[in-house]
C-alpha cells in the first residue's frame, strides 16, 4: 500500500481498508495544525491507486466500506474523483460506503448534480473540519472561509443527500472571543443538518503559529475550566437533532452518543458538574501530554 507518511484517519469510521488518493492538505495554513506541515499537496498517481486497490481486492475482496485519505481528498474535482470511485467499485464490488474527511471549500468546486453522482458512487458520509461558525474566529485561525461559505456548501450536501459531520474546536478563539465563538458556531450549525457534531479541545502543539502567538502574548488561551464553560455554552445553544461526540479531556463523564436533543439537559448538567468538581489539574496534564491531533 502506498502510504506516503503518517496516516491520520477518523477513528469513528471503519478503520480498514484505507485508500490514499491524495497527499497533504490543500490549505495547510490553519494556525492550530501541523499535521501536514511539510507535506506538499498532490494527487496520488492513478497507477498507485490501482495497485493499492488490487492489493485490497486480494486481502479483503468483500469489503463494504473504505476510507479515503489524506487530509482532504475531496479537494479533487469531480472529473478526477469519478474515475477513482469507479475504480474502487471495479476492484471492490461490494463497497457500500465511501468515507472521507474534507474541507468546506472542497465542496465549492462541485455542483449539486455532481455531488449526487458521488453519492450514487458510494460517497455517503463525510467529515467537515469546520472548527467555528464565527467569522472573527475563522479569520483569526486562518481557515480560509467564512460562516456564509459553511452554510452554502452544507446546504448543497443536504440537497445531494450526503450525510456530514461538523466539528467545533473548543478554545480556538482564545479568551477574547470565547463567547462569540461558542454562540455563533452553534447558530451556524443549527442552520445546517449535520448527522453528527464533534468537539475537541484546543491543544497548542509545538510548531503551530498559535503556540508562537501565545508565547508572544498575542493569543490568550483558555484554562481548562474556561474550556469547559465554553463547551457548555456551545451545547446550550446547539439545537441540532444529531449525534454528539467530544474529544475534550473530560475526566469523569461520557458525553458521546446519539440523539443530542434528548440528552441535551444531561450533557449540560454533566458539564456543569465537571466545571465545579472536575479534576482540572489532571485535564491540563492530559492536554500537555498530547503530541498531535
Amino acid at each position: 500500500m502506498h502510504f506516503t507518511g503518517t496516516v491520520y484517519r477518523n477513528p469513528y469510521w471503519p478503520t480498514w481498508p484505507l485508500l490514499e488518493i491524495t497527499q497533504g492538505c490543500t490549505h495547510n495554513r490553519c494556525k492550530f495544525c501541523t499535521m501536514y506541515k511539510d507535506v506538499p499537496f498532490r494527487m496520488s498517481p492513478m497507477e498507485w491507486i490501482e495497485e493499492d486497490l488490487k492489493e485490497l481486492a486480494e486481502c479483503d475482496p468483500d469489503a463494504r466500506t473504505i476510507q479515503l485519505l489524506s487530509a482532504n481528498p475531496l479537494a479533487l474535482t469531480f472529473d478526477r474523483l469519478e474515475p477513482i470511485l469507479v475504480m474502487i467499485h471495479k476492484y471492490l464490488p461490494k463497497i457500500e460506503y465511501i468515507y472521507a474527511a474534507t474541507r468546506v471549500t472542497d465542496i465549492k468546486n462541485k455542483t449539486v448534480e455532481e455531488l449526487k453522482k458521488m453519492k450514487e458512487l458510494g460517497v455517503r458520509e463525510i467529515s467537515l473540519g469546520v472548527e467555528s461558525g464565527d467569522d472573527w474566529t475563522l479569520d483569526r485561525i486562518n481557515k480560509g472561509y467564512h460562516a456564509a461559505d459553511i452554510l452554502e456548501q452544507c446546504h448543497k450536501l443536504d440537497e445531494a443527500g450526503i450525510d456530514y459531520w461538523m466539528t467545533f474546536l473548543n478554545g480556538v478563539a482564545g479568551r477574547e472571543h470565547s463567547r462569540d465563538h461558542a454562540v455563533n458556531s452553534a447558530k451556524i450549525f443549527n442552520r445546517c443538518k449535520p448527522m453528527l457534531v464533534g468537539t475537541g479541545g484546543l491543544t497548542l502543539f509545538p510548531g503551530t503559529p498559535l503556540l508562537d502567538e501565545a508565547g508572544r502574548g498575542e493569543f490568550d488561551p483558555l484554562t481548562e475550566k474556561e474550556m469547559l464553560e465554553e463547551l457548555k455554552l456551545f451545547a446550550e445553544n446547539l439545537t441540532c437533532d444529531c449525534s454528539f461526540i467530544t474529544h475534550h479531556t473530560i475526566s469523569g463523564v461520557n458525553l458521546t452518543g446519539s440523539h443530542f436533543l434528548a440528552r441535551k439537559e444531561k450533557i449540560v448538567a454533566a458539564l456543569d458538574r465537571e466545571i465545579k468538581n472536575g479534576d482540572l489539574d489532571r485535564m491540563a496534564e492530559i492536554r500537555r501530554s498530547k503530541r498531535t491531533l
